[in-house]
Parts: structure tokens; sequence; C-alpha cells
């Protein structure tokens, strides 16, 4: 037999008192008395059959019982505010919010999004930074631009371009009392590391150059965004590992140099990925067919 839910008002009225343990901030919040939030909490705990809260020494505390329950009523009211937001957004078909990596955005996307807006001034686009996956059933995004093999059930993955790694520096490294001339060289100048998913990137590089792994492991900097690690070239504080697409532009216009020639091949690359099964927005469909052109240089 299904349960039959509890009074809609209470579960605002726990959720809101849980989240600031507090019936005089809930009633603030909610726009109502502090006694109709002690009701409608009393009313709750009746209905459940179970006791939410206790005071202690003046202070609101949960019992355990509230605990367990509270994050699946603050995910159910979290699901009703997206809903009603998607409900009542006027302009849906204009907003295209796209998710990817802030790096990748700094370095990459933003310095090209004006020529998409020039070319579809209709279309507003909202650019959200995050390392987690999205959940396209849960976030309030159209795409996102994700790095791996293009394997992701469920999801319509394009390719978009590939990445080479190698040292990059400032110029003024090139000279001064300890030249970069030779992959040797880097023993005697600082190296900068960034953490999480290119960690391993020196590793890789410096092995593929024939030099010993632990070069790696001499005193650096270590950052944990990768655009962070650039500037920090850019600024000759010491040498990074670049990325093609993160610091092609700053090698274009003279603000990096590329020390030597050896170069590895990464084993991923960044898609742009979108639900599949349904009918496709023509927003989605102009920024695809955008960001194919641009990292082929066609934008």
């Amino acid at each position: 037999m299904t349960a039959r839910l509890p009074s809609l008002n209470g579960l605002r009225a726990f959720e809101a008192a849980a989240r600031h343990l507090s019936f005089t901030l809930a009633a603030a919040e909610l726009n109502v008395t502090q006694t109709a939030i002690s009701h409608q909490i009393r009313r709750l705990e009746e209905e459940l059959g179970i006791r939410l809260f206790v005071r202690q020494n003046r202070a609101l505390a949960l019992t355990p019982e509230a605990r367990d329950y509270l994050p699946g009523v603050r995910a159910a009211f979290n699901d009703l505010r997206l809903a009603t937001d998607r409900l009542l957004r006027k302009d849906d078909d204009k907003v295209l919010t796209v998710s990817t990596l802030a790096s990748l955005a700094a370095k990459w996307l933003l310095p090209r999004l004006t020529d998409f807006q020039e070319q579809h001034p209709g279309i507003d686009v909202r650019i959200t930074t995050s390392t987690s996956l999205v959940d396209f059933q849960r976030d309030d995004v159209d795409a996102a631009i994700r790095y791996g093999r293009g394997q992701w059930p469920g999801l319509r993955a394009d390719w978009l371009m590939a990445d080479e790694l190698f040292p990059v520096c400032s110029p003024s490294l090139l000279r001064g009392d300890k030249p970069l001339r030779r992959p040797e060289d880097l023993r005697n100048h600082p190296l900068l590391h960034t953490s999480n998913a290119n960690s391993d990137d020196w590793r890789l590089w410096l092995t593929a150059a024939g030099l010993p792994a632990d070069i790696a492991r001499q005193p650096g900097i270590t950052f944990d965004m990768i655009f962070m690690t650039i500037q920090a070239a850019i600024d000759g504080i010491g040498v990074a590992m670049g990325r093609t697409s993160y610091v092609q532009d700053d090698i274009a216009k003279g603000r990096l140099v590329v020390p030597f020639k050896i170069a590895l091949p990464a084993d991923a690359g960044f898609y742009l990925v979108s639900p599949e099964g349904h009918r496709e927005a023509p927003k989605l469909t102009a920024f695809r067919n955008w960001m194919i052109a641009a990292t082929q240089n066609k934008a």
C-alpha cells in the first residue's frame, strides 16, 4: 500500500527549521509566526509518529531519525524548485547553459565566445564550471564539455579536440644565468604542477623524453587548476606542463614558448555531450556546430 504523504506545510517548516536549527529563523524565512512553525512541526511529528527535534540548553537539535529524513526532504524541495523554474522560464528556448571545467572555460572557451554571440545574437549563453560530471536529469544544463574517451551511456558525445603534453615557459627563462636549452636543464628551474587529473603529466613527459621521472619530484609549486599553473608560467615563476587547448593562444601571442620539440599525445580528448533520445533544441544544434567548427579552426 502506498504511504500517505505528510503535510507539505509541515515538510517546508521542517526543512527550514532543520537548516537553520531555529524555529525563529524558519518563521522569518517562510513569513509566518514562530507559533505557526511550532504547530506545523508538531502536526508533522504526529503524522509521522516520530519526534524530529529536541531542545538542548536553549539550542535546537535534530533527532537521529530527522537527520536521516532531512536529505530526502531537501532533495525533493530542490527538485520542485528546479521543475518550477523550468516551467516558468519564458526564454528557455533562447537560454543555453553549458557546463565545463573552469580552466578550459578561461583559457579556451571564453576567448572564442564572442564569435558565437555574433553569429547567434538571439541565444543567451550561460557558462557554469564544475569538476563533477553533469547529471542532466537533475541539473539545469543543456550541454557539457567533458574530457575522456567519449563513452558515456545515454549521452550523445561529439568529438571536439585532443591535446598534446609539452613543457611551456616564459620567454625570459630561455635566457639568464640558467638558460633553458635542453631537457636536462629542467633540474635548474622550479616545475609547476596541477593536482588531480593532470598530476601525472610531468612524469609521463619526462619518461618519454628519456629523463629520470624523479625530476618531477624536485621542489616546485602545485596549483589546483591548470589555468593558474599556466599563468604562473607566463609570469616566469617556473616551467609548466602545457596541454594544447590551454596554451595555444598564449603561445600564439608570445606569452609562452615551447623550449623543446618533444610532445606526448594525451590518451583522451574533449567532447561536447548532451542527452540523447529526445528532440534537440535549435540553440544546442547551433552551439554544437559552432564548437566543432571552432575546434577545427574554422571559427
